[in-house]
């Protein structure tokens, strides 16, 4: 076989060699934002030295010329470095997130059908714009914040001890206090974030149920309630943030306190060694400039921890995209099929849904090459069930499907499904325009096909009525189209694909008496070429069928042509007194 069901996901990473993998791309960049970052340090950390040396000259009235030419020039040195360190950072972050949401919108387009029934859609888009934000910061901006905070912490402390070691002891205390306690706050803020960007992802989640269903929902006046959904939602993501921002206030707090405290007590017991003579004036006032400078380290350090601790929620988010099960194979090329229509050929089908019970147990029929075959039955007896497979959106559970004697689990689904044009039950169509809904799976189809095709569904008639014509805009969702005209421009689509094989899944539930015929007489000429399987509730659809399949309860209850099992059978007769029969239109 080409390709395994058995999806190898990726192995599970540590968190932080996670969020260094999307960092490494631009490691030299990020290298050389780093030590721009570190030089501007270090010219603020020269200024310090240099006004001790001016308060000491001014003691001594020696000429400053020299010390504030070196003032100037380390300030424009620092507002230089300032600006380039800058520049590439955001550069660089801009470039992380474009490959992390390229990443995400690669595999959640490619989601398997699987994944999507049990996840919702508006919870995963967060991912791509929330959640990727957040790891951009802490791969970027939060790691170069950590390393320059980290050794600017150092060389200022470093500094301040040649300067006043019992300044330093005083100061060093302090600092262990506080940080004990901000060590203590740091983990929970990575909690409070995923629990942020869960209740962000519900908001959409609930957005995306409303609007995807607006009709339904103006219909039953469900405005109130799903207004509620919503807004239950956004009160949830509202009280996570504001545990996140009580967090974010204490760390913000605790970060002026050190500096505070440590001002007073240096003040208190520096000024008693100046007061002794231990220490000198200028000494003092070097020591202080320095532990104001030591404002900037430890604010990167609270900075880049938060940030990364904020990435780091988001990242566990984003990594359960990269344990979902993905449609690997359907990105080859493929050539246009050739060769008359094959049989397909169902054999001891079996499968049930994730956590649901068998729908289908042990279905077998054949659907003969260039013939039109009928599958009627109750609702919920597999009919639709068994296209999905036949498509491979779900893994078989047992049994085989072939095409001409090659079991489709041996082809990619791209293979596959360029030999397979399906028009689902409710023919949903993407924004965009007539033209672009019509060529989406036959981009290089030519002028005269379209006209052919639109001839065939009777759409062209209505696309000549309108004033753009085929590039007539259809609407989110193709709702700016009526029920029929989408199943028409549904078919039209699958039709000018040129398939072997035509599934069609209730494709006459919105059309009216003509509309009917019309699509009848067309599926007629499209089993000429190809072979095709139906779905359908009209007796006038399936009684021209050169076969019919019959389920019932996930099992293939008869088979044979209308008149025969109208004849012999009693529970096609009674669905062809009931179900078959209650929409209008017979024939």
């Amino acid at each position: 076989m080409k390709t395994s069901d058995a999806e190898q996901l990726p192995a599970k990473r540590p968190a932080l060699r996670a969020l260094l993998s999307y960092a490494r791309p631009h490691r030299g960049v990020l290298l050389l934002v780093l030590l721009l970052t570190l030089l501007g340090s270090a010219a603020g950390l020269a200024q310090p030295m240099v006004i001790q040396s001016v308060l000491t000259k001014l003691m001594t009235d020696s000429s400053l010329r020299d010390e504030l030419l070196l003032l100037v020039g380390l300030l424009i040195l620092s507002i230089a470095l300032m600006w380039g360190q800058a520049w590439l950072s955001q550069r660089t972050a801009e470039r992380v997130v474009l490959h992390v949401r390229r990443g995400l919108i690669a595999r959640l387009i490619r989601l398997r059908t699987s994944e999507m029934d049990r996840t919702e859609p508006g919870g995963l888009t967060t991912r791509v714009t929330s959640d990727s934000t957040l790891v951009q910061h802490a791969a970027t901006g939060g790691l170069i914040q950590l390393v320059d905070g980290s050794i600017h912490l150092v060389a200022t402390i470093v500094l301040m001890g040649i300067t006043s070691l019992p300044l330093l002891g005083i100061t060093s205390g302090v600092l262990l206090v506080i940080s004990v306690a901000m060590g203590m706050v740091m983990p929970r803020i990575r909690r409070v974030t995923t629990q942020a960007q869960e209740s962000v992802g519900a908001i959409g989640a609930a957005l995306d149920r409303s609007l995807g269903a607006a009709r339904t929902v103006k219909a039953n006046g469900g405005e109130a309630k799903e207004t509620e959904r919503a807004t239950a939602a956004a009160e949830q993501a509202y009280h996570a943030g504001l545990v996140g921002a009580r967090y974010h206030a204490l760390i913000a707090v605790l970060s002026g306190l050190i500096v505070q405290a440590s001002f007073l007590a240096v003040i208190g017991f520096g000024g008693a060694l100046v007061a002794t003579g231990a220490l000198d004036l200028a000494a003092l006032i070097g020591f202080l400039l320095y532990l104001f400078n030591l404002g900037g380290p430890i604010l990167s350090l609270v900075g880049g921890t938060t940030a990364l601790q904020q990435g780091l929620g988001a990242l566990a988010r984003i990594e359960e995209v990269r344990h979902m099960k993905t449609e690997d194979d359907v990105d080859g090329t493929t050539s246009r099929p050739s060769g008359p229509p094959p049989h397909v050929v169902v054999e001891d089908l079996e499968f049930a849904y994730q956590g649901r019970t068998p729908t289908l147990k042990g279905i077998s029929f054949t659907a003969p090459s260039g013939a039109v075959t009928a599958i009627v039955g109750s609702s919920g007896s597999g009919k639709t069930t068994v296209f999905s497979l036949i498509q491979r959106f779900y893994d078989l559970d047992g049994g085989s499907i072939r095409l001409d004697g090659t079991d489709i689990r041996s082809l990619s689904r791209a293979e596959l499904r360029r030999r397979i044009a399906y028009v689902e039950q409710d023919s949903p169509m993407l924004a965009g325009t007539l033209r672009e809904n019509l060529l989406y799976s036959a981009p290089d189809a030519t002028d005269e096909a379209v006209a052919e095709v639109l001839r065939k569904t009777l759409l062209d008639e209505f696309v000549a009525g309108l004033p753009d014509g085929l590039d007539t805009k259809v609407g989110s969702r193709g709702l700016a189209l009526s029920g029929g005209e989408r199943q028409r421009l549904a078919i039209a689509r699958a039709l000018l694909r040129e398939p072997q094989v035509l599934l069609l899944d209730e494709v006459t539930a919105h059309l009216d008496g003509l509309s009917e015929v019309a699509l009848r007489r067309t599926v007629e000429q499209a089993a000429e070429n190809c072979t095709v399987l139906l779905i359908a509730h009209r007796l006038s659809t399936v009684t021209s069928a050169d076969q019919l399949i019959l389920f019932d309860g996930g099992r293939v209850h008869d088979h044979g042509p209308h008149p025969e099992l109208l004849e012999r059978n009693d529970l096609y007769r009674e669905l062809a007194a009931t179900q078959l029969t209650e929409l209008p239109h017979q024939f």
